[in-house]
């Protein structure tokens, strides 16, 4: 979605409040496709910074549907974006290409700034539950419903030099 800047990039001392609707369906990155199932519009506040430059303020809320890391059950993760940014008219040289990204003349895509500030907020792990315990590496139950009893021991690869030296030495 494209929002046109023109009037606060040229007029001093002008702020310009709108709602725009946000059109992303679904969030896609490297880690996987993310469903949207639900989201508020984008509030956005526009103004002007000097010369061919505008502060754009914005917030939105967008729940994702996503895997928990440990477990892999589905698990809905809620994003509060508050964001702000300058950005400048295709008139002016600057060195800040960030604020090129989401500018196409003198339109704002809202949609490129949305998607940089999800990928920005985006949480490192997610999990079900603080304490999830995941998933058996030997059988694969899920351990938060129900204990398989599976033999999770695993030894320190670093002692497996003095268990052979052992093993040789043992009497029958």
């Amino acid at each position: 979605m494209l929002v046109n800047l023109s009037d606060v990039l040229t007029s001093q001392g002008k702020v310009i409040e709108t709602t725009v609707p946000i059109e992303l369906t679904s969030f896609q990155s490297r880690l996987g496709d993310f469903p949207v199932t639900d989201k508020t519009p984008v509030t956005f506040t526009f103004t002007n910074a000097g010369t061919d430059r505008a502060k754009v303020e914005g917030s939105a809320k967008i729940t994702f549907d996503t895997l928990c890391d440990r477990c892999l059950t589905k698990v809905p993760v809620t994003l509060d974006l508050l964001f702000e940014r300058i950005v400048t008219s295709p008139d002016v040289e600057t060195e800040d290409e960030d604020s090129r990204d989401y500018m196409e003349g003198y339109q704002l895509d809202a949609e490129a700034l949305l998607q940089n500030e999800i990928i920005v907020n985006w949480p490192v792990k997610i999990l079900c539950k603080e304490d999830c315990k995941g998933v058996c590496p030997k059988c694969g139950q899920n351990r938060n419903t129900k204990d398989c009893g599976c033999d999770t021991f695993v030894p320190d690869p670093r002692m497996a030099v003095l268990k052979d030296i052992f093993n040789a030495n043992k009497e029958v």
